[in-house]
């Protein structure tokens, strides 16, 4: 029996209603107590970790993950570097495995992980590859109603939703029907629905259909269900949240209204100039997802990739861009949203998001020890998203290491961001 301690941090739990300074026992891969003063609960020998001045928080769930590493090719990064490794004990997958390879998914990624992996199943058969950078893979009939539902509920464990694509270049090219089939999916399979919001793959200035970018928002949005989650609210790209003329789309509260929920998706086409004007208008997203990916993220690529990717040429940092989940939330906290929303954003209500409230994302006694601890440091510094744009924080949350069904990893990725002091 192995035994620790984490003493005197900052607990925040929202689904237990916890915010205070606790101790927390772990005993092996369980939650053993939780309290001001553990007392004659402690073990001999149990190992102490001093947390005063630091945030002790349910393992944190990145809600919007690519980590389909080699098949995707470049797209694909490694599940415990996005993972355990970044301070984040759950990744959900967006879109990398489909019907066809969710099998290899479950066994080169998913059980060979530390890091607890779940899958958003693309609606799309050939799944994420490359980034969808070859957009002929992902016309109307590349989808697969009957065998994406089958495989979604025979992999219920795994599978916790679909993953779509509502995108200037794909309405450019085949219209909604791609969206209908998608919906019609998580409809059958009784799952939620993950719409990206972009402007991959033909632009909008290279032909095909005529689109308006304002049309799009309310024709996904009349074919989706309750449940079903809208992605990247904060993108600089036209076709989603915010109007051309820069106003909040007028279906935005409608769809809010009818129960779809709201993930940040934060990615290299985050804006915060685009975040003002959302969250201005009363709109604060459900869940926050990082949505790193081998093309805005600096890690070497593999050999036979594509050289440049749509997402890689928008972005001003080409090749240099560092973030995670952790950073992400240091971006809501600069925007203005309050700390405890933030850490539901990542741990309840992304646990809800998989199916899995009250499981996963929660500190409670007897359950799994899924702990992410954070520094929580005060001084000023500069934030930049890829259009330029900065704004100053006076809070900055780095990620320090976490427990993983009680056992340690350091938050030693590369590809974690180093925050420039203004």
């Amino acid at each position: 029996m192995t035994s620790m301690v984490l003493k005197g941090g900052r607990v925040i739990d929202p689904t237990a209603g916890r915010d205070g300074p606790l101790d927390v026992l772990v005993v092996d891969d369980r939650i053993a107590g939780i309290a001001a003063d553990l007392g004659d609960t402690v073990p001999a020998g149990a190992q102490v970790v001093d947390c005063r001045g630091k945030l002790v928080l349910p393992g944190l769930i990145d809600t919007h993950g690519h980590i389909y590493q080699g098949v995707t090719g470049r797209f694909g990064l490694n599940a415990d570097m996005c993972g355990v490794h970044s301070g984040v004990t759950t990744v959900i997958d967006q879109g990398g495995p489909s019907c066809i390879t969710l099998p290899g998914f479950r066994q080169y990624v998913v059980e060979p992980s530390h890091t607890r992996v779940l899958a958003y199943l693309s609606a799309y058969l050939v799944g994420g590859l490359e980034g969808h950078y070859y957009p002929d893979l992902y016309r109307p009939e590349c989808l697969d109603v009957a065998a994406t539902v089958k495989s979604a509920r025979q992999n219920r464990d795994l599978v916790r939703g679909l993953k779509a694509h509502a995108e200037i270049g794909g309405f450019a090219r085949w219209g909604v029907q791609v969206m209908r089939t998608a919906s019609r999916i998580g409809r059958e399979a009784e799952l939620p629905v993950y719409i990206h919001f972009g402007q991959l793959w033909p632009k909008p200035d290279e032909g095909g259909l005529p689109v308006s970018p304002d049309s799009i928002f309310n024709q996904v949005v009349e074919m989706l269900k309750p449940g079903d989650i809208l992605a990247h609210p904060f993108s600089r790209h036209p076709g989603g949240f915010v109007e051309e003329n820069g106003r909040i789309h007028p279906m935005v509260p409608e769809a809010i209204a009818r129960g779809l929920k709201i993930d940040v998706g934060h990615g290299s086409h985050f804006s915060y100039k685009t975040a003002r004007i959302v969250l201005d208008a009363g709109v604060v997203p459900d869940t926050l997802g990082a949505d790193m990916h081998g093309y805005n993220t600096s890690v070497p690529a593999p050999s036979g990739t594509p050289d440049s990717h749509p997402d890689e040429e928008d972005h001003m940092f080409k090749g240099k861009t560092r973030f995670s989940l952790v950073s992400a939330m240091t971006s809501m906290l600069a925007l203005g949203l309050p700390l405890d929303h933030v850490v539901a954003m990542v741990t309840r209500n992304a646990a809800r998001m998989a199916g899995l409230e009250g499981e996963i994302g929660t500190l409670k006694v007897g359950g799994v020890a899924d702990v992410s601890v954070l520094n929580d440091d005060r001084g000023r510094w500069r934030l930049s998203d890829n259009e330029g744009t900065q704004v100053f924080t006076d809070r900055l949350l780095t990620p320090g290491f976490c427990l993983r069904a009680g056992r340690r990893f350091e938050a030693d990725a590369p590809i974690l961001p180093v925050t420039q002091e203004a």
